[in-house]
């Protein structure tokens, strides 16, 4: 009996520390696996975003070009506008008095109200003074192009919601700033193309040769660099309150961070996008991270009640051997 328990102990023992190595592991392959992902995920949006500025930029380039006269820079806006669909408005702010017969404010602006077309408005004026903007005063400044941060813009039209623009200074052939051009884009674009590259990860059958009976239920977010979530799937909004997490997101920082999202407890792992002030975030319930650790365990718990079934069956027969 007591060579018995002995066993059994020993037997206990092994399957504990051989779950503990099992279960971190998998762990820090799950981790890996996800941190890789969220890289993967941050290239191609990436990518998604050069290809957006490349388009704007060829709509700036053809306004450069066309400075002559107030009708040849709203031509040069319009003519490019079928470039991108995703682009809402394409505008051009002027220097004040540029075109001296516009007055101070020039700012013809190039939008999509709606699926039909573009239509043009000048929306330069003293209530709306573009030079006194954030923006404009960026461009001016900098000289170099960048994203706005995100905004909500309200004028009880079909075009009010959630936007984000890109700027860019554009100066004439003197290398004078003539004026600052800007692309207003909505994060519908940007939603779809994060639910595309996640279905297209989920789908990959080398990434996910090894899934071990995950779900794979992770899905992506977009975060501005004060944590809060800028694009993300219907319904599924992550900000990120967790202040170690938020100094990482302002200082371009890769990451993780536990936390319980929509009721789920959850893992989300982070890192910025090259090139512009955001993060892209994936989010990984901890079940999924867990599943592989467990399916180790039940099938090291049944080793064990094999393994003691058996050491019992031995020592019975051996008992009644003796005690024939």
């Amino acid at each position: 009996m007591w060579m018995l328990l002995t066993l059994l102990a020993v037997l206990i023992i092994v399957m504990c520390l051989s779950f503990g190595v099992c279960r971190y592991v998998f762990k820090a392959e799950s981790h890996i696996r996800y941190a890789g992902m969220t890289s993967i995920v941050s290239e191609k949006i990436a990518q998604t975003v050069g290809g957006m500025e490349m388009n704007a930029k060829n709509v700036f380039d053809e306004v450069e070009k066309n400075m002559n006269t107030p009708e040849s820079v709203i031509a040069a806006l319009e003519s490019k506008t079928s470039l991108n669909p995703d682009v809402r408005g394409y505008f051009a702010a002027f220097e004040p008095n540029y075109f001296p017969q516009k007055g101070r404010w020039f700012e013809p602006y190039v939008h999509q109200p709606d699926s039909s077309g573009f239509e043009v408005r000048l929306v330069g004026s003293a209530r709306h003074d573009y030079t006194k903007s954030g923006w404009y005063i960026r461009a001016k400044e900098s000289s170099e192009s960048f994203w706005s941060d995100p905004y909500y813009y309200y004028d009880g039209t079909s075009i009010s919601g959630h936007y984000c623009t890109f700027v860019k200074p554009v100066f004439d052939k003197t290398g004078r700033l003539a004026c600052v051009c800007g692309a207003d884009m909505t994060f519908e674009w940007l939603t779809k193309e994060l639910l595309r590259i996640d279905q297209e990860c989920k789908n990959n059958e080398m990434q996910n040769k090894y899934r071990m009976k995950r779900k794979l239920d992770f899905f992506s977010v977009i975060l501005n660099n004060d944590g809060s979530c800028i694009a993300h799937p219907e319904g599924r909004r992550v900000p990120i309150s967790d202040r170690h997490a938020i100094a990482d997101l302002a200082q371009k920082k890769s990451g993780m961070v536990e936390m319980t999202v929509n009721g789920i407890p959850s893992t989300v792992y982070y890192t910025p996008i090259k090139n512009i002030g955001w993060s892209v975030a994936v989010i990984v319930p901890n079940d999924d991270i867990q599943t592989p650790s467990m399916l180790v365990g039940y099938a090291l718990l049944a080793i064990s009640l094999i393994g003691i079934i058996v050491a019992w069956l031995v020592f019975r027969k051996i008992k009644n051997a003796e005690a024939a």
